[in-house]
């Protein structure tokens, strides 16, 4: 860190004395590093705090805590970025990417991972043992904040969130203390975390069940766009036929011709993606997936048998930076007149604009209540229905699709300033409330405020 200094009225001294109780690092606006400390994966904002804390421990992220709680400060955090809501202006971030051990426990058929870890290290640490986790469709997400958030990945129909097999939770709250949290051990916090996402703490390690997946027949359909009616309306009466061992999505996709890692195919055009991801058979995946492949003329077709090691290849998410709103709300169904609205409004020779209007099958093991209850707020629904739109770009799918929303958005599908104040549709009022209370019980100041917050209510 940089000589004595004073940010937002906080002392050169104190400053000192952060840095000399950690084993990690501090940056301050002054300081090289603290630009790329700040340099998340979605840059449609970035934060701009008074101190940047960026630990190699938990006993570090304890010190961050106590360090802005003597200060006055809110406290933020980020492993990749790819959530980000509304930016900190000031107060302390906590950036975990140094933090990032993985390790699996192939007897137990579990794993834990630390709070900067992203999936392509559990995916790789799991695959030798023929195991999977409940990872999303980027394996460049961070684990823990993905898992907190619910958590659907191509797996979901079949195995359900990824929060429902999260089995301990180390945690530092605000007050400081560094908690071991389990079904037993803080059951309203183990409850509240599995869903509630950063509003009770920073979480410095995680544990989770991993599931008995080798292989899979999976990939990406692309149409042209023009083919995009036909393609849709297929694929929604196809997914009433299908079994759980099932996940399946479809994407309207209009990206720039300038990314890198699209497609040379796929740049500046308008496409439509049917992503698979089915656990059963090669021959039975190939059954199910004919009546797709014969709804249009494919662009491509990198449906086949493939190792879980390569799921990434499903849904082709971006691996650079970029800068995107995320929108969604959840779909009770998706009927003729809501295809139609949809495709009037997103489809080919609409006005939209975004890089993605993507619809999620639910239903299966997503619709069924954890084994151990959690927080978890969307599962009556039918389908996922979300938006990443470049900077600027107004709500033009959403809004026209609303009747048909259940009234709930789905916590780890918002990004962007514009969604700050969005957690409290994420939930019945009953799982709202409880979760205001444990807030109230955990961090009754509210420190944990710079995310998706909810507020405490005693």
């Amino acid at each position: 860190m940089a000589g004595p200094s004073e940010h937002a009225g906080i002392a050169g001294s104190a400053l000192d004395g952060l840095d000399v109780r950690l084993k990690g690092d501090v940056f301050t606006p002054e300081d090289p590093g603290y630009e790329a400390e700040l340099a998340g994966f979605n840059r449609i904002a970035q934060h701009r705090p008074d101190v940047v804390v960026a630990p190699l421990s938990a006993e570090d992220v304890s010190v961050a805590v106590s360090f802005a709680v003597r200060e006055g400060l809110p406290v933020a955090v980020q492993a990749t970025g790819h959530g980000i809501a509304a930016p900190a202006p000031g107060g302390v971030l906590v950036a975990t990417r140094r933090m990032n051990a993985v390790a699996v426990d192939p007897l137990t058929r579990t794993a834990y991972a630390e709070a900067g870890a992203q999936w392509h290290q559990v995916i790789s640490a799991a695959a030798p043992h023929g195991l999977a986790p409940l990872n999303g469709s980027s394996p460049l997400v961070g684990v823990v904040g993905y898992t907190l958030g619910g958590g659907l990945g191509p797996l979901g129909r079949q195995f359900g969130f990824a929060a429902d097999h999260v089995t301990r939770i180390e945690v530092v709250t605000a007050d400081g203390s560094i908690r071991q949290v389990t079904r037993d051990r803080h059951p309203d916090l183990f409850w509240a975390l599995r869903g509630g996402k950063g509003n009770f703490g920073i979480v410095t390690k995680l544990w989770f069940g991993l599931m008995p997946v080798r292989r899979l027949y999976g990939g990406g359909l692309y149409f042209p766009g023009e083919q995009a009616g036909q393609v849709l309306h297929a694929w929604r009466r196809w997914t009433a036929t299908v079994p759980e061992e099932m996940t399946s999505s479809v994407s309207l996709l209009r990206l720039p011709d300038v990314a890198a890692d699209v497609p040379e195919f796929l740049r500046g055009t308008f496409a439509a993606h049917v992503r698979i991801a089915f656990t059963g058979t090669a021959e039975e995946g190939e059954r199910l997936v004919r009546p797709l492949r014969a709804c249009g003329t494919p662009l491509a077709d990198s449906v086949a048998e493939m190792p879980y090691a390569a799921v990434a290849d499903i849904h082709q998410d971006p691996t650079h930076p970029i800068p995107y709103h995320e929108r969604n709300f959840v779909l009770r169904e998706l009927g003729d007149r809501a295809s139609e609205t949809l495709l009037r409004v997103a489809g080919s020779g609409s006005a939209c604009g975004d890089l993605m209007v993507e619809v999620r099958q639910l239903g299966g093991a997503l619709s069924r209540p954890a084994e151990v209850p959690n927080a978890v707020g969307v599962r009556g629904g039918a389908y996922t229905l979300s938006t990443l739109s470049p900077p600027g770009s107004p709500d033009v799918v959403l809004g026209p699709m609303e009747q048909w929303s259940t009234g709930r958005r789905y916590l780890n599908f918002l990004a962007g300033a514009d969604t700050a104040g969005w957690a409290g549709e994420c939930f019945d009022p009953e799982t709202l409330s409880r979760l205001a209370r444990v807030k109230a019980a955990v961090d009754p100041d509210h420190l944990f405020r710079l995310d998706h917050t909810i507020a405490p209510r005693p």
